[in-house]
């Protein structure tokens, strides 16, 4: 059935060509392999780079092709949901057209088209969400979201892989800029201070906290601004900024009326052998219990939907202070995507603390839906 339903808009010859990569098997790196490779962006290590790209992403993206013609609800005949799965076989005929890269010029020109194939992914965050709520919309109210359980699967896979195959393009898009600091590879930040992201997650976050209520709870950070570990800045920033804006708005709201101080969020910094732990708490009456379990689900959000009208406004990497409830299940992602976890403990009444485990391995590979 999902067959015939893309071949109606697809041809054969090109469903046949998806599938045939799509059973193909993926090749996962690590943390510390796209450090040392990186480390000598000569030619060479280039081409190789561009090289493996060019057979590892039509597979990668075949598979996702694959998965958005056979979600379960009709999930697969939503207008935002054939949108991006026409963006995935756009990317994935512009790859398989690509002829062998043997030079220099072809790597060139191999990358502008994979930096083009990023762009065009940007809004698969909002347009995907926005086919879950039309989705939600259609669905008769009996299903519970336990019934949910394939689309929660599927999602974690979808943007799981979504994460690795932005960070392998960007990654190789990457070494092509000049070296602002021996210490950068790529994305990868050899000697990443914690402290400072967290410092301008916070100062991002609070900005926004500011222009939603007119007010921001304090941001005290505990922990040593001089210790470092190789990480990638961008998940960091990406994943302190959602958490700490959760807890923000927690807070300003529950302190809205009152006459009290609202007490700060503190986020405390720890070096392991193993990991890195950064733990975030807040005085933001936390979750009731039975609500916990949803919070990493994609079908539920505290917030209102902060798009109803056109999800093509949201830009890529979207800051919204609270929109599609996607942004703790995508942080749990970004941490698991290098060998780390996110863990959520609350008290009803009190407040949240949010434990992000970072491995600092670096060995960990990339998990691979």
């Amino acid at each position: 059935m999902a067959a015939k339903k893309a071949c109606e808009t697809m041809g054969k010859s090109l469903v046949e060509d998806v599938h045939r990569w799509g059973s193909m098997k993926q090749t996962g790196v690590s943390l510390r392999y796209m450090m040392e490779f990186g480390s000598k962006p000569t030619q060479r290590n280039l081409l190789i780079s561009a090289q493996f790209l060019h057979k590892e992403l039509p597979i990668r993206i075949a598979r996702r092709v694959i998965d958005l013609d056979s979600l379960p609800y009709g999930l697969s005949k939503k207008p935002a949901v054939l949108k991006v799965r026409d963006w995935y076989l756009d990317s994935f005929r512009d790859l398989r057209s690509f002829p062998d890269i043997k030079d220099t010029n072809d790597e060139k020109e191999f990358t502008d088209m994979i930096k083009a194939v990023k762009v065009r992914h940007n809004n698969v965050v909002p347009m995907m969400a926005l086919g879950v709520k039309q989705l939600k919309k259609s669905l008769n109210p009996n299903i519970v979201n336990e019934d949910l359980v394939e689309i929660h699967q599927f999602l974690d896979r979808f943007y799981l892989s979504r994460i690795g195959i932005r960070m392998l393009i960007g990654q190789h898009v990457e070494l092509h800029n000049p070296n602002p600091s021996p210490h950068v590879v790529g994305y990868i930040h050899t000697k990443m201070s914690p402290v400072e992201v967290i410092r301008n997650a916070c100062e991002d976050a609070r900005a926004i906290c500011c222009r939603e209520y007119g007010s921001c709870p304090e941001v005290k950070i505990f922990g040593d601004p001089s210790f470092t570990f190789a990480y990638v800045p961008l998940h960091l920033h990406l994943m302190v900024f959602e958490l700490v804006k959760n807890s923000l708005r927690a807070v300003e709201e529950r302190f809205m009326d009152s006459d009290k101080l609202a007490p700060p969020v503190r986020i405390i910094v720890a070096d392991g052998i193993e990991d890195v732990t950064i733990k975030i708490s807040d005085e933001g009456g936390g979750i009731p219990r039975s609500g916990l379990p949803k919070i990493f689900t994609y079908l539920y959000s505290t917030a209102d939907n902060s798009f109803d009208s056109d999800p093509e406004l949201e830009s890529g990497d979207s800051i919204t202070m609270a929109g599609y409830g996607y942004g703790i299940p995508i942080t749990r992602l970004y941490a698991r995507y290098f060998g780390g976890d996110l863990q959520i403990i609350s008290m009803e009444g009190y407040g949240t603390d949010a434990y992000l485990h970072l491995s600092r391995l670096g060995d960990s590979q990339e998990p691979l839906p």
